[in-house]
């Protein structure tokens, strides 16, 4: 005979996810969400509505006990690391604080769907429920998180849309050579009243003062602390330069009145990371969008000194107008300063190879004192200068016939369309084999070609850059050589750095001096 089981129900005695007896009258801590992800007016109106209902309508409840409305203004809702409200908010339920959060609509909560995810299931192990108004989703239901996955899946595409809309239009806008700017973070420039660059006046100064100081031999941390004494504040307002901002603001083209567009781009519109545009998308140059800070020829000049301290192995000193400009004509080691007999009368400071004393060689070239190096330049000065007109009139004939880049430059943009047109080719190839089987050989033979074209151009683009470099010193020296006197009687400072471009010491009645159109002098 079978026996009759006998099941008895237990009822329960704690309130699901809580733990608290099912008894006890108390109040659910309630918080409010508020988000808009622009700040501008229309959407401020809307900002402070959700912040004035949510409060509302928390307090008009009797079974609800009001925490407070977390906030975040003109932040996007993609991520959550910017979003300080909605962290707080988190850390405060979290640890105790709420049981319940409501905001306005899933997209408002997160347009990430595996921010939005992660988040409320972990609020829902300790115990916290989020309500979501428009879309009516109570967490705690159980249809709750495949509805929350659905919406937060369309919230998140919606996001991938307008990025890839406002992208489109970003781009078109680069395209067509409008040019914007950072202004509370870009120094020299006010926005205008069409939003065109405008110089500042006062800004300007600091500016051109880089720029003076760099060609004169200062470095980029001498410069940085040079503006950090006198009180000049970044271009972030900070009181305190840095080497990174006196380095951008020399090499930023837009100080000569010219733009180079598109020199980054977000590389995923959920992380909003951006990466250096390094040729995976078309960039923009326009030329003469807005009125020079600096001239293209100083600005050229600047880019050509930082190529060149760029380029050397030795370290570039700029403490003293000598630094980095004395050779040692045995081991090719610059010479730096000592300071002799420094704690008595006799203190004295002279220069001297860097290697004279290194443990592997010991090199035999003299030592020199300040007053022997601006007399080797002086002798030789006054004998280039001897022949001051033919010099100069040698010196922009040899500038014309050796420097010209014209056939160059046009095989550079003939090279360049040439890769255009087989990137587009090599493209097309791409997309056709994702519908019929790749045509492996013509694949092969567009990257191929593509290769052969872009090797050809990098050769052809470095001797550009090589040939104006090169003209670039002629002409500065040019420029300085006619400006200077025709007979130095004493030691000048701008003659020097306009001039020189280095001393050769092999000893101490042969010291050589190179001038920046190549002439060498012996002293």
């Amino acid at each position: 005979m079978e026996q009759q089981k006998k099941v008895r129900t237990i009822p329960a005695t704690l309130t699901p996810f809580t733990s608290s007896p099912i008894e006890e009258k108390k109040k659910r801590r309630v918080a409010g969400y508020a988000r808009v992800s622009t700040d501008h007016d229309d959407q401020f109106t809307s900002y402070e509505a959700q912040i004035d209902y949510y409060t509302n309508y928390i307090k008009s409840r009797n079974d609800w006990e009001f925490v407070r409305v977390y906030t975040d203004e003109g932040i996007s809702g993609t991520g959550i690391k910017k979003r300080v409200g909605f962290q707080s908010m988190i850390e405060d339920a979290l640890a105790g604080k709420i049981d319940l959060i409501i905001t306005k609509s899933v997209s408002r909560f997160a347009r990430n769907t595996v921010d939005s995810l992660t988040t409320i299931r972990k609020l829902k192990e300790h115990g916290v429920e989020c309500y979501f108004e428009k879309e009516n989703i109570w967490t705690f239901d159980g249809k709750g998180e495949l509805l929350i996955t659905i919406m937060s899946s369309l919230a998140q595409e919606e996001s991938r849309s307008i990025s890839e809309n406002c992208t489109w239009g970003q781009r078109k806008r680069f395209a067509d050579g409008k040019v914007t700017v950072p202004f509370n973070r870009f120094l020299g420039y006010d926005r205008g009243p069409n939003g065109e660059l405008v110089v500042n006046q006062e800004e300007a100064e600091t500016v051109k003062l880089i720029y003076s100081l760099f060609l004169q031999g200062q470095t980029y941390h001498g410069i940085a602390r040079t503006l950090t004494e006198k009180g000049i504040k970044t271009p972030g307002g900070k009181d305190t330069w840095s080497m990174s901002t006196v380095k951008s603001i020399l090499s930023n083209e837009k100080y000569k009145g010219d733009a180079l567009l598109q020199k980054t781009y977000i590389v995923d519109y959920l992380t909003k990371k951006a990466k250096i545009n390094e040729g995976e998308i078309p960039q923009y140059y326009v030329e003469g969008d807005h009125e020079a800070i600096i001239t293209p020829e100083i600005f050229d000049a600047v880019q050509r000194e930082m190529e060149k301290r760029g380029k050397g192995k030795k370290y570039h000193s700029g403490v003293h107008p000598f630094s980095s400009r004395i050779k040692c004509g045995e081991c090719g080691s610059w010479y730096g300063t000592k300071v002799w007999h420094s704690n008595s009368k006799y203190r004295r400071i002279i220069w001297q190879c860097n290697r004279k004393f290194s443990k592997d060689r010991h090199c035999s070239t003299p030592h020199l004192t300040d007053d022997q190096i601006k007399a080797a330049f002086l002798s030789a000065a006054n004998k280039l200068l001897a022949d001051k007109s033919a010099v100069i009139q040698n010196g922009r004939e040899m500038s014309a016939m050796l420097f010209d880049t014209a056939d160059l430059e046009k095989e550079r943009d003939e090279l360049l369309q040439e890769i255009q047109v087989i990137a587009d080719m090599v493209q097309k190839c791409i997309y056709e084999n994702a519908h019929v089987a790749l045509d492996q050989k013509k694949y092969d033979d567009l990257t191929a070609r593509y290769e052969a074209k872009k090797k050809k151009l990098l050769e052809s683009t470095e001797k550009i850059s090589d040939l104006q470099s090169q003209k670039g010193n002629v002409e500065d020296f040019l420029k300085a050589f006619e400006k200077t006197p025709d007979t130095l009687t004493e030691f000048s400072l701008d003659a020097f750095t306009g001039l020189v471009d280095y001393l050769t010491v092999y000893s101490e009645n042969d010291i050589r001096v190179t001038f920046r159109n190549g002439i060498e002098i012996k002293a």
